[in-house]
Protein backbone atom coordinates (compact mmCIF):
# COMPACT_ATOMS: atom_id res chain seq x y z
CA UNK A 1 0.00 0.00 0.00
CA UNK A 2 1.09 3.33 -0.32
CA UNK A 3 1.30 5.47 1.88
CA UNK A 4 -0.58 8.86 2.56
CA UNK A 5 -0.23 12.77 3.44
CA UNK A 6 -3.14 12.69 5.00
CA UNK A 7 -4.39 10.64 7.68
CA UNK A 8 -6.80 8.43 5.61
CA UNK A 9 -5.48 6.28 2.75
CA UNK A 10 -7.77 6.58 -0.34
CA UNK A 11 -9.24 3.67 -2.78
CA UNK A 12 -5.93 4.19 -5.08
CA UNK A 13 -3.74 4.17 -1.94
CA UNK A 14 -4.73 0.72 -0.63
CA UNK A 15 -5.10 -0.93 -3.59
CA UNK A 16 -1.40 -0.13 -5.02
CA UNK A 17 1.64 -1.50 -3.98
CA UNK A 18 4.13 1.02 -3.34
CA UNK A 19 6.75 1.93 -6.34
CA UNK A 20 10.24 0.53 -5.99
CA UNK A 21 12.49 2.45 -8.45
CA UNK A 22 15.76 1.18 -10.15
CA UNK A 23 18.17 3.12 -8.06
CA UNK A 24 18.36 4.93 -4.72
CA UNK A 25 21.52 7.31 -5.43
CA UNK A 26 22.11 7.85 -8.66
CA UNK A 27 25.56 8.18 -9.86
CA UNK A 28 25.19 11.50 -12.33
CA UNK A 29 24.54 14.36 -10.51
CA UNK A 30 23.84 16.84 -13.38
CA UNK A 31 20.82 16.71 -15.84
CA UNK A 32 19.07 18.98 -18.73
CA UNK A 33 15.79 18.58 -16.16
CA UNK A 34 14.42 18.39 -12.65
CA UNK A 35 11.01 17.52 -11.98
CA UNK A 36 10.31 17.74 -8.00
CA UNK A 37 7.47 15.77 -7.43
CA UNK A 38 6.06 12.39 -8.54
CA UNK A 39 2.54 12.83 -8.81
CA UNK A 40 1.10 12.97 -12.23
CA UNK A 41 1.79 15.92 -13.76
CA UNK A 42 6.08 15.31 -12.53
CA UNK A 43 5.90 11.76 -14.01
CA UNK A 44 4.30 13.23 -17.65
CA UNK A 45 6.47 15.97 -17.63
CA UNK A 46 8.99 13.71 -17.34
CA UNK A 47 7.93 11.15 -19.67
CA UNK A 48 7.44 13.86 -22.41
CA UNK A 49 10.84 15.42 -22.02
CA UNK A 50 12.61 11.91 -21.98
CA UNK A 51 11.28 11.80 -25.27
CA UNK A 52 12.69 14.76 -26.78
CA UNK A 53 15.94 13.89 -25.29
CA UNK A 54 16.89 14.91 -22.27
CA UNK A 55 18.58 13.64 -19.46
CA UNK A 56 15.49 13.52 -16.61
CA UNK A 57 16.00 13.30 -12.78
CA UNK A 58 12.32 13.31 -10.76
CA UNK A 59 12.56 13.30 -7.12
CA UNK A 60 9.78 12.52 -4.51
CA UNK A 61 10.08 13.78 -0.71
CA UNK A 62 8.05 10.32 -0.23
CA UNK A 63 7.01 8.45 -2.27
CA UNK A 64 5.06 8.79 -5.80
CA UNK A 65 1.80 9.08 -5.49
CA UNK A 66 1.49 9.83 -1.56
CA UNK A 67 0.24 13.58 -2.66
CA UNK A 68 -2.51 15.28 -4.18
CA UNK A 69 -2.19 12.24 -7.28
CA UNK A 70 -3.19 9.70 -4.45
CA UNK A 71 -6.01 11.70 -3.32
CA UNK A 72 -8.02 11.99 -6.48
CA UNK A 73 -11.30 10.96 -7.52
CA UNK A 74 -9.69 10.68 -10.65
CA UNK A 75 -12.44 12.50 -13.29
CA UNK A 76 -10.86 12.34 -16.56
CA UNK A 77 -13.39 15.08 -18.56
CA UNK A 78 -13.71 17.87 -20.88
CA UNK A 79 -16.96 19.28 -19.26
CA UNK A 80 -14.85 21.25 -16.19
CA UNK A 81 -15.52 22.33 -12.75
CA UNK A 82 -15.10 26.21 -13.65
CA UNK A 83 -17.84 25.88 -16.39
CA UNK A 84 -17.22 27.22 -19.77
CA UNK A 85 -19.60 30.42 -19.18
CA UNK A 86 -16.78 31.74 -16.55
CA UNK A 87 -13.96 30.52 -19.09
CA UNK A 88 -15.41 32.33 -21.87
CA UNK A 89 -16.77 36.05 -19.74
CA UNK A 90 -13.13 35.96 -18.45
CA UNK A 91 -10.66 34.89 -21.30
CA UNK A 92 -12.77 35.07 -24.29
CA UNK A 93 -14.35 32.41 -26.60
CA UNK A 94 -10.90 31.84 -28.43
CA UNK A 95 -9.10 30.58 -25.37
CA UNK A 96 -12.18 28.93 -23.82
CA UNK A 97 -11.93 26.78 -27.31
CA UNK A 98 -8.90 25.82 -27.06
CA UNK A 99 -8.57 25.12 -23.39
CA UNK A 100 -11.59 22.37 -24.54
CA UNK A 101 -9.10 20.95 -27.19
CA UNK A 102 -6.66 21.18 -24.80
CA UNK A 103 -8.54 18.83 -22.77
CA UNK A 104 -9.48 16.71 -25.58
CA UNK A 105 -5.74 16.25 -26.45
CA UNK A 106 -5.09 15.19 -22.69
CA UNK A 107 -7.87 12.47 -22.74
CA UNK A 108 -6.39 11.00 -26.11
CA UNK A 109 -2.95 11.28 -24.47
CA UNK A 110 -3.52 9.31 -21.41
CA UNK A 111 -5.59 6.80 -23.98
CA UNK A 112 -2.28 6.31 -26.13
CA UNK A 113 -0.10 6.11 -23.34
CA UNK A 114 -2.41 3.16 -21.89
CA UNK A 115 -2.57 1.29 -25.09
CA UNK A 116 1.50 1.74 -25.37
CA UNK A 117 2.06 0.29 -22.30
CA UNK A 118 -0.81 -2.43 -22.28
CA UNK A 119 -1.34 -1.62 -18.63
CA UNK A 120 -3.85 -3.14 -16.44
CA UNK A 121 -5.17 0.50 -15.06
CA UNK A 122 -9.31 0.37 -15.32
CA UNK A 123 -9.56 2.82 -18.01
CA UNK A 124 -13.25 3.01 -19.24
CA UNK A 125 -14.75 5.55 -21.62
CA UNK A 126 -18.08 6.93 -20.58
CA UNK A 127 -20.39 10.17 -20.53
CA UNK A 128 -20.65 13.09 -17.87
CA UNK A 129 -23.79 14.00 -16.99
CA UNK A 130 -24.96 17.27 -14.99
CA UNK A 131 -28.29 17.80 -13.68
CA UNK A 132 -30.39 20.40 -12.08
CA UNK A 133 -32.43 20.12 -9.12
CA UNK A 134 -34.36 23.64 -9.08
CA UNK A 135 -35.21 26.44 -11.26
CA UNK A 136 -32.21 28.41 -10.52
CA UNK A 137 -29.40 25.64 -11.34
CA UNK A 138 -31.78 25.06 -14.50
CA UNK A 139 -31.18 28.63 -16.07
CA UNK A 140 -27.52 27.78 -15.03
CA UNK A 141 -27.24 24.69 -16.74
CA UNK A 142 -29.18 26.39 -19.95
CA UNK A 143 -26.08 29.17 -19.77
CA UNK A 144 -23.75 26.05 -19.42
CA UNK A 145 -24.90 24.00 -22.57
CA UNK A 146 -24.86 27.39 -24.97
CA UNK A 147 -21.29 27.57 -23.64
CA UNK A 148 -20.54 23.80 -24.13
CA UNK A 149 -21.90 24.51 -27.81
CA UNK A 150 -20.01 27.52 -28.45
CA UNK A 151 -16.73 25.68 -27.86
CA UNK A 152 -17.13 22.87 -29.58
CA UNK A 153 -18.61 19.97 -27.18
CA UNK A 154 -21.52 18.06 -28.07
CA UNK A 155 -24.18 18.47 -25.05
CA UNK A 156 -27.53 16.19 -25.42
CA UNK A 157 -30.10 16.90 -23.22
CA UNK A 158 -31.28 13.87 -21.43
CA UNK A 159 -34.00 12.28 -19.60
CA UNK A 160 -33.05 10.43 -17.32
CA UNK A 161 -29.39 9.96 -15.54
CA UNK A 162 -27.70 7.20 -14.12
CA UNK A 163 -27.85 7.81 -10.36
CA UNK A 164 -31.11 7.69 -8.35
CA UNK A 165 -31.13 11.11 -7.69
CA UNK A 166 -34.57 13.54 -8.55
CA UNK A 167 -33.72 16.25 -11.25
CA UNK A 168 -35.09 18.73 -12.87
CA UNK A 169 -32.88 19.03 -16.51
CA UNK A 170 -29.86 17.33 -17.06
CA UNK A 171 -26.89 17.09 -20.06
CA UNK A 172 -25.04 14.42 -20.92
CA UNK A 173 -21.11 15.26 -22.93
CA UNK A 174 -19.08 12.11 -24.62
CA UNK A 175 -15.72 11.16 -24.85
CA UNK A 176 -15.08 11.43 -21.12
CA UNK A 177 -13.16 8.81 -19.27
CA UNK A 178 -12.11 7.49 -15.26
CA UNK A 179 -9.27 4.79 -14.44
CA UNK A 180 -6.92 3.87 -11.65
CA UNK A 181 -4.53 7.14 -11.19
CA UNK A 182 -1.71 5.60 -8.61
CA UNK A 183 -1.39 2.44 -11.27
CA UNK A 184 -1.58 4.46 -14.51
CA UNK A 185 1.12 6.48 -12.78
CA UNK A 186 3.50 4.17 -11.81
CA UNK A 187 3.31 2.23 -15.29
CA UNK A 188 3.89 5.49 -16.49
CA UNK A 189 7.12 5.95 -14.36
CA UNK A 190 8.22 2.41 -15.28
CA UNK A 191 8.44 2.73 -18.81
CA UNK A 192 10.08 6.51 -17.77
CA UNK A 193 13.18 4.29 -15.80
CA UNK A 194 12.98 2.02 -18.79
CA UNK A 195 14.21 4.54 -21.32
CA UNK A 196 16.89 6.04 -19.59
CA UNK A 197 14.76 8.69 -16.63
CA UNK A 198 15.96 8.61 -13.18
CA UNK A 199 13.49 8.29 -9.79
CA UNK A 200 14.81 8.99 -6.17
CA UNK A 201 12.35 8.86 -3.67
CA UNK A 202 12.65 9.57 -0.44
CA UNK A 203 14.23 12.79 -1.35
CA UNK A 204 13.60 16.07 0.28
CA UNK A 205 14.15 19.31 -1.54
CA UNK A 206 15.90 21.75 0.55
CA UNK A 207 17.26 24.54 -1.33
CA UNK A 208 17.16 25.38 -4.86
CA UNK A 209 20.42 28.31 -5.62
CA UNK A 210 19.68 29.80 -9.00
CA UNK A 211 21.59 30.94 -11.00
CA UNK A 212 22.04 32.37 -15.22
CA UNK A 213 22.60 29.21 -16.89
CA UNK A 214 21.67 26.37 -14.42
CA UNK A 215 19.70 25.57 -11.04
CA UNK A 216 21.56 23.78 -8.04
CA UNK A 217 19.19 21.77 -6.22
CA UNK A 218 20.31 20.73 -2.84
CA UNK A 219 18.28 17.46 -1.31
CA UNK A 220 18.85 15.34 1.71
CA UNK A 221 20.88 12.47 -0.55
CA UNK A 222 22.84 14.67 -2.61
CA UNK A 223 23.31 18.21 -4.91
CA UNK A 224 22.01 17.80 -7.99
CA UNK A 225 22.00 20.73 -10.99
CA UNK A 226 20.41 21.11 -14.05
CA UNK A 227 19.49 23.05 -17.23
CA UNK A 228 15.58 23.78 -16.19
CA UNK A 229 13.52 22.75 -12.73
CA UNK A 230 9.99 22.03 -12.74
CA UNK A 231 8.47 22.30 -9.53
CA UNK A 232 5.48 19.87 -9.46
CA UNK A 233 4.91 20.18 -6.39
CA UNK A 234 0.92 20.76 -6.08
CA UNK A 235 1.94 24.47 -5.07
CA UNK A 236 5.33 25.59 -5.80
CA UNK A 237 6.89 25.43 -2.02
CA UNK A 238 8.30 28.84 -2.20
CA UNK A 239 7.56 32.39 -1.41
CA UNK A 240 5.75 33.69 -4.51
CA UNK A 241 2.91 35.78 -5.61
CA UNK A 242 0.90 32.21 -6.86
CA UNK A 243 0.08 32.02 -2.59
CA UNK A 244 -1.87 34.75 -2.97
CA UNK A 245 -3.53 34.01 -6.14
CA UNK A 246 -4.45 30.35 -5.76
CA UNK A 247 -6.87 29.18 -2.75
CA UNK A 248 -6.49 25.97 -1.09
CA UNK A 249 -10.08 23.73 -0.72
CA UNK A 250 -10.29 20.59 0.90
CA UNK A 251 -12.87 17.83 -0.69
CA UNK A 252 -14.03 14.70 0.64
CA UNK A 253 -14.10 11.22 -0.86
CA UNK A 254 -15.03 7.91 -0.33
CA UNK A 255 -15.56 4.50 -1.72
CA UNK A 256 -18.56 2.20 -0.78
CA UNK A 257 -19.46 -1.31 -2.04
CA UNK A 258 -23.18 -0.44 -3.07
CA UNK A 259 -26.04 -3.03 -4.20
CA UNK A 260 -25.68 -4.48 -8.00
CA UNK A 261 -28.73 -3.32 -9.40
CA UNK A 262 -27.45 0.51 -8.79
CA UNK A 263 -24.15 -0.17 -10.54
CA UNK A 264 -23.76 2.52 -13.57
CA UNK A 265 -20.55 3.24 -15.64
CA UNK A 266 -21.18 7.19 -16.10
CA UNK A 267 -19.37 10.23 -14.67
CA UNK A 268 -22.58 12.30 -12.93
CA UNK A 269 -22.40 15.50 -11.08
CA UNK A 270 -25.18 17.86 -9.28
CA UNK A 271 -25.13 21.43 -9.19
CA UNK A 272 -25.32 22.20 -5.25
CA UNK A 273 -22.83 24.64 -3.51
CA UNK A 274 -21.14 22.91 -2.17
CA UNK A 275 -21.69 19.76 -4.73
CA UNK A 276 -21.46 16.55 -4.89
CA UNK A 277 -19.73 13.83 -8.04
CA UNK A 278 -20.40 10.46 -8.09
CA UNK A 279 -18.56 7.55 -10.34
CA UNK A 280 -17.85 3.75 -10.16
CA UNK A 281 -14.92 1.74 -10.69
CA UNK A 282 -13.54 -1.49 -10.97
CA UNK A 283 -10.15 -2.66 -9.38
CA UNK A 284 -9.56 -6.63 -9.03
CA UNK A 285 -12.98 -7.79 -9.64
CA UNK A 286 -14.97 -5.23 -7.18
CA UNK A 287 -17.16 -2.61 -7.97
CA UNK A 288 -17.10 0.84 -6.06
CA UNK A 289 -19.16 3.44 -6.14
CA UNK A 290 -16.71 6.55 -5.43
CA UNK A 291 -18.84 9.90 -4.09
CA UNK A 292 -17.47 13.27 -3.75
CA UNK A 293 -18.14 16.56 -2.37
CA UNK A 294 -18.55 19.34 0.66
CA UNK A 295 -15.96 21.18 -0.70
CA UNK A 296 -14.82 23.86 1.51
CA UNK A 297 -12.06 26.40 1.89
CA UNK A 298 -9.00 25.19 4.09
CA UNK A 299 -9.12 25.82 7.67
CA UNK A 300 -13.13 26.86 7.29
CA UNK A 301 -14.63 23.64 8.75
CA UNK A 302 -13.81 23.57 12.34
CA UNK A 303 -15.09 20.09 12.17
CA UNK A 304 -14.13 18.27 9.39
CA UNK A 305 -16.00 14.93 10.52
CA UNK A 306 -19.35 17.37 9.72
CA UNK A 307 -18.66 17.28 6.00
CA UNK A 308 -17.29 13.39 5.91
CA UNK A 309 -21.09 12.46 7.80
CA UNK A 310 -22.75 14.49 5.28
CA UNK A 311 -21.24 13.44 2.20
CA UNK A 312 -21.65 9.60 3.60
CA UNK A 313 -25.00 10.67 4.56
CA UNK A 314 -26.33 11.73 1.11
CA UNK A 315 -24.89 8.84 -0.78
CA UNK A 316 -27.15 6.61 1.80
CA UNK A 317 -30.33 8.48 0.94
CA UNK A 318 -29.92 7.36 -2.52
CA UNK A 319 -28.41 4.01 -2.45
CA UNK A 320 -27.93 1.15 -0.90
CA UNK A 321 -24.77 0.77 0.51
CA UNK A 322 -23.38 -2.35 1.54
CA UNK A 323 -20.32 -1.38 3.27
CA UNK A 324 -17.26 2.06 3.19
CA UNK A 325 -14.49 0.19 2.16
CA UNK A 326 -12.47 3.73 2.40
CA UNK A 327 -13.02 7.43 3.45
CA UNK A 328 -10.77 9.94 2.55
CA UNK A 329 -9.72 13.81 2.02
CA UNK A 330 -7.81 16.20 -0.35
CA UNK A 331 -6.35 19.26 -0.89
CA UNK A 332 -6.76 21.26 -4.33
CA UNK A 333 -5.84 24.92 -5.62
CA UNK A 334 -8.14 27.14 -6.91
CA UNK A 335 -6.65 29.59 -9.16
CA UNK A 336 -8.44 33.47 -9.05
CA UNK A 337 -9.57 33.54 -12.36
CA UNK A 338 -10.44 29.90 -13.27
CA UNK A 339 -7.45 28.23 -15.44
CA UNK A 340 -4.67 26.85 -13.91
CA UNK A 341 -0.88 28.62 -13.59
CA UNK A 342 1.16 26.66 -15.54
CA UNK A 343 4.90 27.76 -16.53
CA UNK A 344 7.72 30.65 -15.03
CA UNK A 345 7.12 30.74 -11.76
CA UNK A 346 7.50 34.86 -11.56
CA UNK A 347 10.25 36.41 -9.16
CA UNK A 348 12.57 33.48 -10.04
CA UNK A 349 14.63 32.00 -12.98
CA UNK A 350 12.93 31.91 -16.32
CA UNK A 351 14.85 28.32 -15.42
CA UNK A 352 12.04 27.68 -12.90
CA UNK A 353 8.75 26.22 -13.64
CA UNK A 354 5.51 25.29 -11.81
CA UNK A 355 2.05 24.29 -12.75
CA UNK A 356 -0.79 24.78 -10.17
CA UNK A 357 -4.19 25.88 -9.45
CA UNK A 358 -5.81 22.93 -11.59
CA UNK A 359 -8.77 23.74 -9.14
CA UNK A 360 -10.71 19.95 -9.10
CA UNK A 361 -9.25 18.83 -12.48
CA UNK A 362 -6.39 17.26 -11.66
CA UNK A 363 -6.40 14.71 -14.20
CA UNK A 364 -7.16 16.55 -16.97
CA UNK A 365 -4.89 19.72 -16.53
CA UNK A 366 -1.91 17.70 -15.63
CA UNK A 367 -2.03 16.65 -18.62
CA UNK A 368 -2.30 20.08 -20.43
CA UNK A 369 0.23 21.42 -17.92
CA UNK A 370 2.79 18.49 -18.67
CA UNK A 371 2.68 19.33 -22.55
CA UNK A 372 3.28 23.15 -21.63
CA UNK A 373 5.75 22.60 -19.63
CA UNK A 374 8.10 20.41 -22.27
CA UNK A 375 7.02 22.80 -24.97
CA UNK A 376 8.69 25.92 -22.82
CA UNK A 377 11.89 24.00 -22.23
CA UNK A 378 12.19 22.91 -25.94
CA UNK A 379 10.92 26.38 -26.95
CA UNK A 380 7.83 25.23 -29.25
CA UNK A 381 5.91 27.73 -30.00
CA UNK A 382 2.83 26.70 -28.21
CA UNK A 383 -0.35 29.69 -27.82
CA UNK A 384 -1.33 28.13 -24.27
CA UNK A 385 1.90 29.32 -22.87
CA UNK A 386 0.84 32.65 -22.82
CA UNK A 387 -3.17 31.87 -21.70
CA UNK A 388 -1.97 29.45 -18.88
CA UNK A 389 0.88 31.63 -17.59
CA UNK A 390 1.54 32.17 -13.92
CA UNK A 391 2.89 36.32 -14.49
CA UNK A 392 -0.65 36.66 -16.80
CA UNK A 393 -2.56 40.11 -15.32
CA UNK A 394 -5.83 40.06 -15.23
CA UNK A 395 -7.64 42.91 -13.93
CA UNK A 396 -10.89 42.00 -14.47
CA UNK A 397 -11.08 37.88 -14.53
CA UNK A 398 -10.84 36.91 -10.99
CA UNK A 399 -10.34 40.40 -9.34
CA UNK A 400 -13.69 39.27 -7.16
CA UNK A 401 -11.86 36.04 -6.38
CA UNK A 402 -8.74 37.70 -5.28
CA UNK A 403 -10.20 40.25 -3.34
CA UNK A 404 -12.49 38.09 -1.14
CA UNK A 405 -9.27 35.76 -0.87
CA UNK A 406 -6.67 38.32 0.41
CA UNK A 407 -9.98 39.77 2.83
CA UNK A 408 -10.43 36.78 3.86
CA UNK A 409 -7.07 36.68 5.21
CA UNK A 410 -7.32 39.74 6.63
CA UNK A 411 -10.74 38.66 8.71
CA UNK A 412 -8.75 36.03 10.03
CA UNK A 413 -5.78 37.93 11.09
CA UNK A 414 -6.06 41.74 11.00
CA UNK A 415 -7.64 41.62 14.76
CA UNK A 416 -4.63 39.34 16.46
CA UNK A 417 -2.60 41.45 14.48
CA UNK A 418 -3.54 44.82 15.87
CA UNK A 419 -5.63 44.36 18.48
CA UNK A 420 -3.46 45.39 21.64
CA UNK A 421 -0.51 46.21 18.95
CA UNK A 422 0.53 49.36 18.19
CA UNK A 423 0.11 49.70 14.27
CA UNK A 424 3.22 52.22 13.77
CA UNK A 425 5.25 49.43 14.91
CA UNK A 426 5.38 48.70 11.20
CA UNK A 427 6.21 51.92 9.86
CA UNK A 428 9.76 50.82 9.46
CA UNK A 429 8.76 48.24 6.72
CA UNK A 430 10.18 49.58 3.54
CA UNK A 431 7.44 49.44 0.44
CA UNK A 432 8.42 45.87 -1.55
CA UNK A 433 9.83 44.54 1.76
CA UNK A 434 8.55 41.99 4.44
CA UNK A 435 8.34 40.93 8.03
CA UNK A 436 7.21 38.23 10.15
CA UNK A 437 5.73 39.02 13.70
CA UNK A 438 5.01 37.05 16.48
CA UNK A 439 1.49 38.22 18.06
CA UNK A 440 -0.46 36.16 20.58
CA UNK A 441 1.78 32.96 19.91
CA UNK A 442 1.17 33.32 15.98
CA UNK A 443 3.43 33.87 13.55
CA UNK A 444 1.47 36.45 10.88
CA UNK A 445 3.45 37.21 7.19
CA UNK A 446 3.19 41.45 6.91
CA UNK A 447 4.20 42.66 3.54
CA UNK A 448 4.07 46.14 2.07
CA UNK A 449 3.57 46.85 -1.53
CA UNK A 450 5.05 49.68 -4.11
CA UNK A 451 2.15 51.72 -2.57
CA UNK A 452 2.64 51.61 1.08
CA UNK A 453 -0.48 48.98 1.86
CA UNK A 454 0.27 46.14 4.63
CA UNK A 455 -0.79 42.79 3.33
CA UNK A 456 -1.13 39.88 5.96
CA UNK A 457 -1.06 36.15 6.14
CA UNK A 458 -0.17 33.59 8.10
CA UNK A 459 3.51 32.75 8.26
CA UNK A 460 2.83 29.47 9.82
CA UNK A 461 2.01 27.41 7.10
CA UNK A 462 5.43 24.52 6.33
CA UNK A 463 5.04 24.85 2.70
CA UNK A 464 7.49 27.88 3.17
CA UNK A 465 10.11 29.03 5.02
CA UNK A 466 12.24 31.50 4.70
CA UNK A 467 15.68 32.50 6.14
CA UNK A 468 15.44 35.75 8.18
CA UNK A 469 18.87 38.08 7.93
CA UNK A 470 18.23 41.30 9.01
CA UNK A 471 17.47 44.48 11.01
CA UNK A 472 14.81 44.05 13.64
CA UNK A 473 12.58 47.30 14.14
CA UNK A 474 11.44 48.26 17.11
CA UNK A 475 9.35 46.13 18.66
CA UNK A 476 11.59 43.18 19.50
CA UNK A 477 8.63 40.55 17.90
CA UNK A 478 9.39 41.98 14.07
CA UNK A 479 11.88 40.64 11.80
CA UNK A 480 12.61 42.52 8.63
CA UNK A 481 12.86 39.97 5.62
CA UNK A 482 15.86 40.22 3.32
CA UNK A 483 16.70 37.14 2.24
CA UNK A 484 15.19 36.66 -1.26
CA UNK A 485 17.17 34.22 -2.72
CA UNK A 486 17.45 31.10 -0.54
CA UNK A 487 14.32 29.02 -0.54
CA UNK A 488 13.37 26.33 1.91
CA UNK A 489 11.09 23.35 1.05
CA UNK A 490 9.31 22.06 3.60
CA UNK A 491 6.34 19.73 4.25
CA UNK A 492 2.53 20.81 4.78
Amino acid sequence: MISRDGYLASLWQSTTEQYAPRQDKPALKQFDVIIVGGGITGITTADLLLREGLSCLVLEAKQLCFGTTGGTTAHINTLLDVPYTEIIGNFGLDNAQAVCDACRHGIDSIRSNIKEMNDECGWNECRAFLFAENESEQKELHDITEACRQVGLDPRTVQGIPIPVPFLSAISVGTQAKFHPTRYVQALARRFEEMGGTIVEDCRVTKLVENPKQVEVVTTKATFVAKWIVLATHIPPTINILHMRCTPQRSYAMALKINEAQHFNDLVYDMRDPYHYFRMQQIDGDNFLIAGGKDHKTGHEKNTQNSVRSLESHVRKYFNVESVSNRWSSQYYESADGLPYIGKLPGHSPRVLTATGYGGNGMIYSMIAAKVLRNIVIGQEDGLIELFSPARIKPIAGFKNFAANNIDVVKNLAGKIFKGTDIDQFAGIAPGEGAIAKVEDEKIAVFKDDHGTLHTASATCTHMVARLHGTRLKDPGIVLVTARATMLMEPC
